[in-house]
């Protein structure tokens, strides 16, 4: 291949790479709403005593206490991880904590930027409703808390 056509092919593969990179990570005018919870979800766990009603979603088959986890997503530059802590009380977040474990700069940041506006989102918010897309501008970071976020529903069963 020509030198010519080479760096052109090179410079068209950087400028869609940025395009993509800068698309993924741009803030939205939804990104202050919370995205719609998901729908299908199984529960498992023990049958509620004859008699007894428990309205779904409420919360009951979970235990009060702190968990965390570790979820993994994909950005432009590999995987990266992020960590969660969650305190449940009946069902509800009560707190949660984002430990950040960013690979560079720029996850660093989208990190930093979800940590900061992730309680607003989910505080106050049954477990079983918790679906996050996008925070502060951090789209890809949702995709490891929601994974978090399953794993710990696991835990406090």
């Amino acid at each position: 291949m020509r030198p010519a056509v080479r760096k052109s092919v090179y410079a068209g593969i950087a400028g869609l790479s940025l395009a993509g990179t800068v698309a993924a990570c741009a803030p939205s005018a939804g990104d202050s709403s919370p995205a719609p919870a998901a729908t299908g979800s199984s529960t498992t766990g023990s049958t509620p005593a004859p008699g007894a009603s428990t309205p779904a979603g409420s919360g009951a088959d979970y235990k009060d206490g702190t968990y965390s986890a570790d979820g993994t997503y994909v950005s432009p530059n590999g995987t990266e991880t992020v960590g969660v802590e969650l305190t449940l009380a009946s069902g509800t977040v009560t707190d949660v904590q984002i430990t950040q474990h960013p690979s560079n700069p720029n996850t660093r940041k989208f990190q930093g930027e979800f940590a900061g506006g992730i309680a607003g989102q989910v505080v106050g918010k049954n477990i079983d409703q918790l679906n996050v897309s996008k925070v502060a501008g951090s789209s890809l970071t949702s995709g490891g808390f929601n994974q978090a976020v399953e794993q710990i529903k696991s835990e406090a069963r």
